[in-house]
């Protein structure tokens, strides 16, 4: 399969971005914001859901890197730097305007009740595949609510 390479610029990008995260994990140390070029990051092992099919009972993980740029403050709950061996499971991204304008905040919500807010001029989001795949046997599973 090829790398993932996609861009958001609005909230119905993010939603797509949003899916092909969902689950990824990744470690505390891998949170990154960088305030004078304006960007966060954060490094992942992303589940890809795009070959999940329910057909065979191996699954794959990528590297990957999730790009949020024009950032303007950072924000976190439930996140503890100082353990950066700690993982953390990302749920979902989520985008709330502020107003009528582009700006607003973009949250990344994941297991735990943990989350990170980004207040953002614009949604400008990367998700980049940094790394082959390789499989694993565990598919994420989420109880119905």
């Amino acid at each position: 399969m090829d790398s993932l390479k996609l861009l958001a610029l609005d909230a119905e990008d993010l939603a797509v971005v949003s899916a092909h995260v969902q689950d990824a994990v990744f470690k505390t140390e891998g949170l990154s914001y960088d305030a004078r070029r304006r960007v966060f990051s954060v490094v992942v092992n992303r589940f890809v859901w795009e070959t999940a099919d329910g057909r065979g009972k191996r699954f794959e993980r990528r590297r990957a890197v999730l790009a949020f740029k024009r950032v303007e403050a950072v924000r976190s709950i439930g996140i503890d730097r100082r353990k950066g061996d700690a993982v953390l499971s990302l749920l979902a991204l989520r985008f709330t305007p502020k107003g009528e304008g582009p700006e607003g905040t973009v949250e990344l919500l994941m297991s735990g009740e943990a989350s990170v807010a980004l207040d953002v001029e614009c949604v400008e989001v990367q998700l980049a595949d940094t790394g082959g795949a390789w499989e694993t046997s565990l598919k994420p599973r989420h109880p119905a609510a």
